[in-house]
């Protein structure tokens, strides 16, 4: 059973950066991938970055790949997610996700990919 606790929403002007984290804890598999994923008001949950335990591979979704950067520590069993430039569109719950899968089911990472999730952290970012 693995646990993931993220930290670091809050509320921040357009234009402006966040960094999350998300700590893993218990029984993690020997490979794995992290996943990013948000969720707004009224919409679906969203694809948002990916990356492999090992770096070998990032994923972002298009409106985000050059604003936000999936970095992990796997020394300390955490994944993060900079993000800069953000935008009042980039305003929701982010979750991150974790999956011993190494590639997604379809065509690209989707929520069904993983099976561990955190409890979620608030953006909002303000125009």
């Amino acid at each position: 059973q693995v646990q993931l606790v993220e930290s670091g929403g809050g509320l921040v002007q357009a234009g402006g950066s966040l960094r999350l984290s998300c700590a893993a804890s218990g029984r993690l598999p020997s490979t794995y991938t992290w996943g990013w994923f948000r969720q707004a008001p009224g919409r679906e949950r969203e694809f948002v970055a990916a990356i492999k335990w090992n770096g070998a591979n990032t994923y972002y979704k298009d409106s985000v790949r050059g604003r936000f950067a999936i970095s992990r520590d796997n020394a300390k069993h955490t994944v993060y997610l900079q993000m800069n430039s953000l935008k009042p569109d980039d305003t929701a719950v982010y979750d991150c996700a974790l999956t011993p899968g190494w590639e997604p089911l379809g065509s690209s990472w989707s929520s069904v990919d993983f099976g561990s999730w955190g409890q979620g952290t608030q953006v909002t970012v303000s125009s």
